[in-house]
């Protein structure tokens, strides 16, 4: 079985392989400062084999090593960061143009890494430095309101009708928000946790997945979440041995993908 990139490797680190949400094409992004489209016969995996994937197109951010690559939800979009700019870039793949966002009025960041678009289409959520989160809207990519929680912020996830927010802090916390009113609804403390790294929402809003430093990832109810100051899991999971930098849960939320970039093959399906 060859790469799905089989027709353009990257010429540095991938940070982004995505499938489109309803077209057949795939999606790399690196610090190679490329993106790239492939198309997909078909979605069995026995079809992802690199020779019948042809690359559709690539296009190049001069000076732009890329940290995060995105589909918007109607995939007519390509969002973009980088490693160390203030400014995103926006693929509009109808038009072909590539539109630099220089600077989002009311967002005073160094740099812009790390965002999550809302399941509805409607948010687009920038995690900022210091603890500030920067809700924009997906139209206009201006900005709509901030948040912010104690301490930095690490991850953040949307519930699957975009109308929350989680937000995990370095310190252990996770901040509850109410998208329509930009308030925090509640916390509450990630048992164990010394430095929290990412955060997933499952797809039936039934349990929220919490990773950290430690490499567990504790996984709770949202019910509980919502009520408690200091919610006990109902799973621990302790199969990596370095820090969980990505959990997800699959479509029909029976299996938790935990994950570690720190070291080769650190992926655990649950």
């Amino acid at each position: 079985c060859l790469p799905a990139n089989q027709e353009r490797f990257a010429n540095g680190k991938l940070v982004t392989v995505q499938f489109h949400p309803s077209a057949q094409v795939v999606m790399t992004a690196g610090h190679d400062r490329s993106v790239s489209l492939f198309q997909v016969k078909n979605f069995n995996l026995r079809y992802v084999d690199g020779i019948r994937n042809p690359r559709i197109q690539s296009i190049y951010l001069e000076s732009f090593p890329i940290y995060k690559a995105c589909f918007s939800v109607d995939g007519e979009q390509v969002i973009a960061t980088g490693t160390h700019h203030k400014m995103f870039f926006v693929y509009d793949m109808m038009s072909g143009s590539i539109i630099p966002i220089q600077k989002v009025r009311g967002v005073d960041e160094r740099f812009l890494r790390d965002f999550e678009l809302s399941p509805d289409g409607s948010f687009m959520l920038l995690t900022g430095t210091s603890g500030y989160l920067y809700l924009l809207s997906m139209k206009t990519k201006e900005l709509i309101s901030t948040m912010k929680v104690n301490g930095r912020c690490t991850a953040s996830a949307f519930t699957p009708d975009s109308s929350k927010i989680y937000s995990y802090s370095k310190e252990g916390e996770v901040f509850i928000w109410d998208v329509r009113s930009r308030k925090c609804l509640h916390k509450f403390e990630d048992e164990g946790s010394l430095e929290g790294k990412c955060i997933a929402v499952s797809k039936n809003n039934q349990y929220v997945a919490c990773g950290s430093a430690s490499g567990v990832v504790n996984l709770y109810t949202t019910d509980v979440c919502l009520k408690e100051n200091h919610p006990k899991p109902v799973k621990a999971i302790m199969n990596l041995v370095t820090s969980a930098t990505c959990v997800t849960f699959n479509p029909t939320t029976e299996i938790l993908a935990v994950a570690s970039r720190e070291t080769d093959e650190a992926v655990k399906l649950v």
